[in-house]
């Protein structure tokens, strides 16, 4: 009778492999590294001009475009920021660029997104040609039309003042074309149920596409507002009088025939970014939202 202890051994099987990608978890940790790490290189490299915009704020005009760059000044001239405000109007300069900014943004998420819905959700003939005829102007260069819209202006005598940019700047084709790819992501099923219900396309824009469209809107009213700041030749080319001149302008008063007032300059110009910064910190949330949408979608 056989026992326990007369069976035969077992036999020990080939070595068990490790699966494969086993290491992947270690390999997915170096790419993110990696990543991470080429993310801080370019953000770094985005950044130096505005770090050396601040140094060269505290400087002075003497030391601005010494070799090699100081990146920290031996003194720190703080009294340019007080200094500033008795050399020029800087407070006109910057209402006038928060008017502008803001008028022409309000004016563009009125006419982009409107003119978005009826491109996306309403039906009628030659839509789709039309749409990419407008879109299409884009690739136009502003310089190609730049003198016919100044005699236009010219003729209806609004030169040198605020509504020949709010007209020329109240539309945009980029704002259509953004608003347009948030909307086609939009059920067309929604608005076909609020048409039953009687629901205007008035109605279907105001009272459904606005509340869903917001990340949309935050995007475009971000992006005109940093256009619309930053401006300079269109003021250049139509406010002549100093009463009506924007920061961008206003900052052109440190440049002389034979001399230039740098540290000034970068002083003014740091101040002028404060107010997109406060901006994008608060609408960063939307942007980012809706710039994934409306770009990646379509």
């Amino acid at each position: 009778m056989a026992t326990l202890h007369d069976a035969p051994p077992a036999t020990a099987g080939p070595p068990r492999q490790a699966p494969a990608g086993a290491d992947r978890p270690g390999r997915g940790l170096v790419r993110k590294a990696l990543a991470y790490a080429l993310l801080v290189v370019v953000a770094a490299l985005v950044l130096v001009p505005f770090a050396w915009m601040l140094s060269s704020s505290l400087k002075r005009d003497n030391e601005v475009f010494t070799i090699p760059i100081e990146w920290i000044p031996r003194e720190f001239h703080w009294s340019n920021f007080v200094e500033i405000w008795d050399r020029i109007p800087l407070l006109t300069y910057l209402g006038n660029s928060a008017f502008l900014s803001v008028t022409i943004t309000l004016l563009q998420l009125l006419t982009g997104s409107f003119a978005a819905y009826g491109f996306s959700k309403v039906r009628f003939p030659g839509r789709d040609a039309l749409f990419l005829a407008y879109i299409g102007t884009i690739a136009v260069p502003w310089q190609a039309y730049m003198v016919p819209q100044y005699i236009m202006m010219q003729r209806a005598e609004l030169t040198n003042t605020y509504w020949s940019i709010i007209l020329l700047q109240a539309f945009g084709a980029f704002g259509v074309f953004l608003m347009r790819q948030y909307y086609m992501s939009i059920p067309d099923e929604l608005c076909e149920a609020a048409r039953i219900d009687g629901l205007s396309e008035y109605g279907i824009y105001r009272r459904i596409m606005l509340p869903l469209s917001k990340p949309a809107l935050a995007s475009l009213a971000l992006l005109t507002f940093v256009n619309t700041w930053n401006d300079y030749m269109g003021p250049f080319i139509y406010l002549t009088s100093n009463e009506l001149w924007t920061v961008q302008l206003g900052l052109r008063s440190f440049i002389g025939q034979y001399d230039a007032e740098y540290a000034m300059m970068m002083t003014g110009a740091a101040l002028s970014i404060l107010p997109i910064l406060v901006v994008f910190l608060f609408g960063q949330r939307y942007f980012i939202r809706g710039i994934a949408t409306s770009g990646l979608k379509g």
